[in-house]
């Protein structure tokens, strides 16, 4: 099987074309739904393994919720026309700091879940001309639509459930 690329050496290609505005949303509201599936019923000492200076499981998911705020905060920077997009804590000191595995994992997932349906509901309000909208990615040094920023998203939820799957297949007899 092949191996996922590092998320930060990962190239994009953001040339989507509109009509695949409404398939990249449906992705991005059925990700609580498929992470609640692939979680469920794993046992707290699965969920909490950390295999050397990897996240858990849990901490995998923590780090989704964590960035809800980056993502609804960059649809911001669209609607006000911003000319560049915020900048994201590379160093990820978000998910470091919250200490997910000490927490209940349902409560990360109904947290993520209900963050996730605000940025859902964000971009469904979006007309074409605003899903056009353009701003400079700071870490990619690219431009980007309002759709280039749904599908990144998107790309990064799909990068940590590969992640997780990892983990579950290494971790589970």
């Amino acid at each position: 099987m092949l191996h996922p690329v590092d998320w930060f050496s990962r190239p994009f290609d953001f040339n989507l074309p509109l009509w695949m505005y409404p398939n990249i949303v449906e992705r991005l509201r059925g990700t609580p739904a498929r992470l609640e599936t692939r979680v469920a019923g794993l046992p707290k000492a699965i969920l909490t393994r950390r295999l050397g200076d990897r996240w858990s499981i849990q901490e995998n998911v923590g780090h989704l919720l964590d960035l809800e705020g980056l993502w609804l905060g960059r649809v911001v920077d669209f609607e006000q026309k911003l000319p560049r997009l915020r900048v994201a804590d590379l160093d990820n000191r978000k998910t470091y700091e919250a200490d997910h595995n000490a927490h209940p994992l349902q409560d990360i997932l109904a947290n993520f879940r209900a963050e996730r349906a605000k940025l859902v509901q964000r971009l469904e309000s979006a007309d074409e001309a605003f899903i056009q909208q353009s701003a400079l990615h700071p870490r990619l040094d690219a431009s980007m639509r309002l759709i280039d920023h749904a599908y990144f998203v998107a790309e990064h939820d799909d990068h940590h459930l590969v992640e997780i799957t990892a983990l579950i297949k290494m971790f589970m007899p």
